[in-house]
């Protein structure tokens, strides 16, 4: 296993008028290439804001977060965008599947971005559409899909630049109990085949999905925590 990602002494804080407040205490992990990782830990934790400094959304207000070994801090917004098509693959729990494109549409757009050229970006998403079962309905729009097969479709967006890194941000919480599994099957088959997937979430149920758990309360995280602290 390979550290694709990680933050050392990371921490955020914002400032509101007089009132300092503070999202993440100082944060040291690594986040490895086979292996899925559960973020879990109740609303308003400091679990986001972890995946949001892994997907360089946002900068440490101190210490340093590194991808694949480049160091993010201080990178411009043009240099950070490269870094995040080129390195991390996103998935979302409201899934942010573009509805007049097809599901094969929605995946060849990343790749469109890079300046893939179309032939082979219509390949190339149609491999990722196959390898979560969802190319019998590459022509279908999001709206003629389920949940679950648009959470799928996402999945396949993310993993169509092969990103060594995918984040995913409560990407079950908007679905059935039996899309849950097959989403988290996918996920995990994903972190086997080299990726590292993160995973956020305040569901306890998904631990038996994860390789590895870091619980998050009141900007603290922690690899051991007492289920009681995430159950109110």
């Amino acid at each position: 296993m390979t550290v694709v990602a990680k933050v050392v002494n990371a921490s955020k804080e914002y400032k509101t008028g007089d009132t300092l407040i503070t999202a993440l205490q100082p944060t040291n992990y690594e986040f490895k290439s086979n292996e899925l990782t559960l973020i879990i830990g109740p609303s308003g934790s400091g679990k986001t804001t972890l995946l949001s400094l892994l997907g360089c959304v946002i900068f440490p207000t101190k210490g340093e977060v590194y991808i694949n070994n480049q160091l993010v801090n201080g990178l411009d917004q043009k240099s950070l965008a490269k870094l995040r098509l080129n390195n991390i693959g996103f998935v979302f729990q409201s899934f942010n599947l573009i509805a007049p494109l097809t599901a094969l549409e929605n995946v060849m757009q990343p790749l469109l971005l890079m300046g893939v050229p179309r032939k082979e970006a219509i390949a190339k998403a149609k491999k990722a559409l196959d390898k979560v079962s969802m190319l019998d309905r590459m022509n279908n729009l999001p709206k003629a899909l389920s949940g679950g097969q648009q959470q799928r479709v996402s999945i396949a967006r993310a993993l169509v630049t092969e990103p060594s890194l995918i984040l995913c941000d409560e990407p079950t919480a908007a679905l059935d109990i039996k899309s849950v599994a097959v989403v988290m099957e996918e996920l995990k088959t994903l972190s086997q085949s080299g990726k590292s997937v993160a995973v956020v979430t305040h569901d306890l149920r998904l631990r038996k999905f994860a390789d590895r758990v870091i619980y998050v309360n009141d900007g603290i995280a922690s690899d051991t925590a007492t289920d009681e602290q995430f159950l109110h």
